[in-house]
């Protein structure tokens, strides 16, 4: 399975890192790509909370029904796939000796295998890095900004 890890760290408290990226409201303001990141029945979240969501990647749009499989409260956030495109990411949260909060990402995906794979491989591969450089900096940017009065 293809993947990237990251590692993200902020001063601003766990609580509040976890919290933000808990918030399916906020996804699609600071995941790279995300257009939409919808609930999907009563729970909208924790544990077995579904999500539809859409990632656009180039000129295709990748949609997947994700489910959060792990959540531990400022600690892990996992989200796989149970339909749409096969991906899983997974989040824990620490805190870092500086005082900083470390956040470690997972983001592992499969492609289809035969030709639909290698071109949809040929759309992903290269904005893989650019997409986690983003999302970083987006996260960032909302999570570090001053709050504003």
């Amino acid at each position: 399975m293809p993947g990237v890890h990251h590692t993200v760290r902020t001063q601003v408290p766990r609580s509040a890192v976890f919290a933000y990226v808990d918030d399916p409201n906020t996804v699609p303001q600071w995941m790279f790509g995300v257009t939409a990141f919808d609930p999907v029945g009563d729970r909208s979240r924790g544990l077995g909370a579904e999500y539809d969501a859409v990632m656009k990647v180039g000129p295709k749009s990748l949609s997947a029904r994700l489910e959060v499989a792990v959540w531990t409260e400022n600690e892990e956030l996992v989200l796989s796939s149970v339909a749409g495109f096969d991906v899983t990411t997974r989040w824990r949260f620490t805190d870092g000796d500086d005082g900083y909060t470390v956040v470690d990402v997972d983001f592992d995906y499969n492609l289809p295998g035969g030709l639909a794979g290698r071109a949809l491989g040929a759309l992903i591969e290269p904005v893989v890095g650019q997409a986690v450089r983003q999302t970083e900096q987006a996260l960032r940017d909302a999570l570090e900004q001053p709050i504003r009065t």
